[in-house]
């Protein structure tokens, strides 16, 4: 019975902590956030590089409504070496009030990353988002450039924050 409740006790502790997602210290998540706004296809501008997206040009991001509280999350990238299509279908869901631009993403079943907005302009065009730590960061734009001044703006907020925004990765949008 002791295993039993010790095997119980684990399990919900690696759930618990599975699921928890947190934001850079410093960073505030956009507030109000309109998650509708937010929805359709993002071009990738630059990325702190990871493995999961490591030789990708052409990375855009897709969020649809699955229902009130979730969002498909489409991910897909060109690697050039391989001359192939990569594709990742998540999930997202708010991390916070639903009225912040904190949200948390799956893409392996309970296991969720933070995904923080943390600057975006008015109209929704451009965004600014940083994971749950200084090794994760994105430029995302509704189109395939940035304006020089809203990256400059945002690569200052980045620094500001402790990112080392030498270690980006500018995203080729162009065809091949």
């Amino acid at each position: 019975m002791l295993g039993l409740a010790a095997g119980a006790a684990a399990a919900f502790t690696f759930f618990t902590l599975s699921s928890r997602v947190s934001i850079p210290r410093g960073a505030k998540a956009v507030s109000p956030f309109d998650t509708k706004k937010y929805l359709g296809l993002w071009y990738e501008i630059a990325r702190m590089d990871f493995k999961f997206e490591k030789g990708l040009n052409q990375v855009t991001a897709t969020y649809s409504l699955i229902d009130d509280e979730t969002i498909r999350v489409d991910n897909r990238g060109y690697n050039v070496k391989d001359q192939e299509w990569k594709q990742s279908i998540g999930k997202a869901k708010p991390a916070g009030a639903p009225s912040e631009g904190r949200l948390k993403v799956s893409f392996f079943g309970p296991f969720y990353a933070g995904y923080n907005v943390i600057a975006i302009d008015p109209e929704y065009r451009y965004a600014l988002v940083a994971g749950n730590n200084l090794k994760y960061l994105w430029l995302l734009s509704r189109e395939k450039t940035m304006p020089e001044e809203i990256k400059e703006n945002y690569l200052k907020q980045a620094r500001a924050l402790g990112y080392d925004t030498n270690q980006l990765v500018w995203t080729d949008q162009t065809r091949l």
